[in-house]
């Protein structure tokens, strides 16, 4: 066990924290496990496999004198593995991260079938989110656009971020991301500070069904 997550394990038992909830969510394939990782452990995992329903990790933070603790869910994207877990999921989310393969545009193409699955089951609350663009390494590779994706967000009322869970030098460094959400959380600050441009989408959805998941 790292010192990290031991010195995790013992600010959890030692203190009364409080928690904030982050659910992440996108289609198959677009790294949301290494993600995730990245963000709890501050590595690349050195393999990873498909998520199947939920795989959930603690990472206690301190933020401005206080330490509070973040659950991150990582969500399989496929469909017959989320129906019997998404209610579990989004229920008593405190913020969602969106999540997208810049090399892959049918991705980006999904978010508003993402965006529209939390807002039937948020149960009329407004879940603050954050779009992210993952594997920005592959530079060659982009298939979407950074300013429309931009766009995307600041119609949706969300901060934009593009990084790579694999080698964040390159773009947002994703702990940095993390931070910057938990400090707003804890402030119960919004994640935006712009309010949604207008309520026209401008992605159409794509319900086509996704592969087998690869980071």
């Amino acid at each position: 066990m790292s010192s990290e997550t031991e010195s995790s394990l013992e600010l959890s038992s030692s203190f009364c924290l409080r928690i904030f909830k982050i659910i992440v969510i996108g289609d198959s394939g677009v790294g949301k496990t290494c993600l995730t990782h990245r963000l709890w452990s501050g590595r690349f995992p050195e393999k990873s496999e498909a998520t199947i329903g939920v795989d959930f990790r603690e990472k206690v933070l301190e933020v401005e004198g206080e330490w509070i603790k973040i659950q991150m869910w990582d969500t399989a994207g496929q469909e017959r593995y989320r129906k019997s877990m998404v209610q579990h999921y989004y229920r008593g989310a405190h913020a969602i991260f969106y999540v997208y393969d810049v090399t892959d545009e049918r991705s980006f193409q999904s978010l508003p079938v993402w965006i529209e699955e939390c807002r039937r089951h948020s149960r009329g609350h407004d879940v603050p989110s954050v779009l992210v663009g993952n594997k920005c390494d592959l530079h060659g590779a982009s298939r979407v656009s950074g300013d429309v994706a931009r766009k995307f967000a600041e119609l949706h009322g969300m901060p934009f971020f593009q990084t790579s869970a694999k080698n964040p030098q390159v773009s947002d460094n994703p702990e940095d991301i993390l931070a910057m959400v938990a400090q707003r959380l804890k402030n119960q600050k919004p994640l935006a500070l712009n309010p949604p441009l207008g309520t026209e989408d401008l992605c159409a959805p794509n319900t086509e069904k996704r592969g087998a998941c690869g980071c």
